[in-house]
């Protein structure tokens, strides 16, 4: 199977493009440079010259507070753009996996959204990612993985700057009234893989680690590993930190159909982590 991985060059697309490399997988990988995700000829180019199976979309305006004040911007990016992908992919009969996020969600519930929870976003970011979902979802064919909290070997996230925390202050407080899914960029590459080498039939997925825990949690595991007294990390509450944009509260997502699809979903946070640790030193 050939596979097109557009937005390469970030932390999640590094991983996905060394994961089917190391799979045997042909793979073409476009970063930001390489293509410009938001003109529809150059897309529309792209995958006419690669001619993929599957296509991959992990490019994304992810800067969420900014996305408050530029959301024109980041529509163009996170929904217009994904239109034209879907378009160009149902041209050349290729399968879309679109990255879509938990910011889908108000993240006002106290239970795991299932797969086909009813979206109601609260912030720009929200918003602009559920207009992609949709035009991929309107196309009748391929997926919609929404994850969260990620975190891996390249590229900056909550774990690189506990540890880097962790070398410079005695103590870090960390907001501890908000739940989710710590989830290895490593991991959800194998899960994407592995769904998109399946006959699972196309919508919704839940690409996170299973289990819950807090930014609080994840940061006292993060202290353990590095062999520190995790006491060191200091619980708070949101509204110590204000950001433009709302964080949600409650953004554990449900795995159900990965069952139904007759795969198996994600391990458990904590098993990811200490699975990803040695790359993330």
């Amino acid at each position: 199977m050939s596979w097109l991985v557009i937005g390469a060059g970030g932390m999640f697309g590094t991983d996905l493009v060394h994961r089917l490399r190391a799979h045997g997988h042909e793979v073409a990988a476009l970063t930001r440079a390489d293509l410009d995700v938001c003109s529809p000829d150059a897309v529309r180019r792209a995958l006419r010259g690669h001619r993929p199976a599957t296509v991959v979309n992990c490019a994304a305006w992810t800067a969420v507070d900014d996305a408050e004040t530029h959301e024109d911007a980041a529509l163009a990016v996170n929904g217009t753009a994904v239109g034209a992908v879907a378009a160009a992919c149902a041209d050349v009969d290729a399968t879309l996996v679109q990255i879509s996020t938990d910011y889908v969600f108000d993240g006002r519930g106290d239970r795991p959204y299932p797969e086909d929870a009813v979206p109601a976003p609260v912030s720009a970011y929200g918003r602009t990612k559920l207009v992609g979902e949709r035009a991929v979802l309107d196309t009748g064919r391929g997926y919609v993985v929404r994850t969260a909290w990620l975190y891996g070997a390249h590229g900056s996230s909550f774990v690189r700057t506990m540890t880097r925390l962790a070398a410079e202050r005695d103590t870090v407080q960390v907001v501890d009234d908000q739940h989710g899914q710590p989830t290895w960029t490593g991991d959800l590459a194998e899960q994407i893989i592995a769904l998109a080498s399946s006959d699972a039939p196309p919508g919704v997925y839940h690409g996170t680690n299973a289990g819950q825990t807090t930014w609080y949690g994840l940061a006292r595991e993060v202290f353990t590993l590095l062999g520190l007294d995790p006491d060191r990390v200091q619980p708070t509450t949101t509204d110590r930190f204000p950001r433009p944009a709302p964080r949600p509260a409650y953004s554990v997502l449900g795995h159900a159909r990965w069952a139904e699809a007759g795969l198996s979903p994600m391990r458990h946070w904590r098993e990811a982590l200490h699975a990803a640790w040695p790359d993330l030193r």
